[in-house]
């Protein structure tokens, strides 16, 4: 029996994972859920779906629906997801889970009353360097980790923004969240998921050129410990001339180094592990294209395979509710640096 799914949200995110489920021989799309009714027509016709405005009067529509998966702004998270559980489905949701810690526990307390799944979009885990890492880390080939480093270094123009429209979600600080929310959550989700939690933040913050565009900062310095042991860095912008530089990350070891660089933590730059050899990688898949701008790896499909597969009992979530709550909780604990 195939998996049934509907997609709130049809921007191009949300249109991507209508795609992949369309795709999935094991998934079935069964609506679309957009609050702008100038475009209904022509997803519909694309998709050959039912279009509803709401979630409310989707689910009066006695549709049958086992997931929905929420690609809506930020700012609508928490709440939507809650709304997909209390109507008794399982819910995928696009980064970030929720704008704060409280509002993603109310989306964990939810699911666990209900017995529901709640797939958090972190799909960067599923790109080659991103399982490498995980097999260097969890195999213990580099020792005790003294220090890691990340940069994240993208532009976000005013065309980004639309030039600091007042009705336009993001650069809205209620509605967007800031940075680390939108731009750079997937990859300290590749932090945590690697190294763990981190404790002693230091941070400073800069706004350099997104004054007329944004509600909060472009660029970030912040330091901290790992809880389980070694030092980091997180050193982060929009501010880039032009394009996007670079996603990487750095980690020195006890019995060796290594460097995932590139502009989305798709490129292996630098490996010598003692006694280790590198292993042959599959092909990393492009970035996400938004036309001008361009973000982190084109895995979706593998979300959705995740999502069927563990709802069949085959595999079990690759990112949980409780994942997606921490690296929320991690990124308001950098912002209350701020205060």
């Amino acid at each position: 029996m195939k998996i049934k799914f509907a997609v709130v949200g049809s921007g191009r995110i949300g249109l991507r994972h209508a795609r992949m489920v369309e795709i999935n021989p094991d998934a079935e799309l069964v609506a679309l859920i957009d609050n702008d009714e100038s475009i209904h027509a022509e997803i519909k016709k694309e998709h050959n779906v039912p279009v509803f405005t709401d979630l409310s009067t989707f689910f009066s529509s006695g549709i049958e629906v086992d997931v929905v998966n929420v690609c809506t702004p930020n700012y609508l998270h928490a709440a939507q997801s809650i709304e997909v559980i209390n109507n008794d489905c399982h819910v995928v949701v696009e980064k970030p889970m929720a704008l704060s810690k409280s509002d993603a526990e109310k989306v964990l307390h939810h699911s666990l009353q209900m017995n529901k799944r709640v797939f958090c979009v972190m799909q960067n885990r599923y790109s080659p360097p991103a399982k490498w890492l995980k097999s260097v880390i969890d195999g213990g080939f580099l020792g005790k980790i003294y220090i890691a480093n990340i940069n994240c270094y993208w532009n976000r123009d005013s065309d980004y923004y639309k030039g600091g429209d007042p009705n336009y979600w993001k650069g809205k600080l209620d509605k967007d969240g800031g940075t680390l929310f939108t731009q750079f959550s997937h990859f300290i989700d590749t932090m945590y998921w690697l190294l763990g939690d981190i404790t002693n933040i230091s941070a400073r913050f800069f706004d350099f050129n997104h004054q007329d565009t944004t509600e909060f900062e472009d660029s970030g310095i912040v330091q901290f410990d790992f809880v389980e042991g070694g030092s980091g860095s997180l050193n982060y912008s929009t501010s880039v001339f032009g394009q996007n530089m670079e996603s990487s990350i750095s980690i020195i070891g006890e019995k060796g180094s290594i460097k995932v660089g590139g502009q989305y933590m798709n490129e292996i730059d630098y490996c010598f592990i003692d006694n280790y050899e590198m292993p042959e990688l599959e092909e990393t898949l492009p970035p996400n294209d938004y036309g001008k701008y361009k973000g982190s790896a084109a895995n979706h499909q593998f979300v959705i395979q995740n999502v069927v597969n563990t709802l069949k009992n085959k595999e079990i979530v690759t990112t949980n509710s409780l994942e997606g709550l921490k690296i929320v909780e991690i990124i308001e604990n950098i912002y209350k640096l701020k205060k």
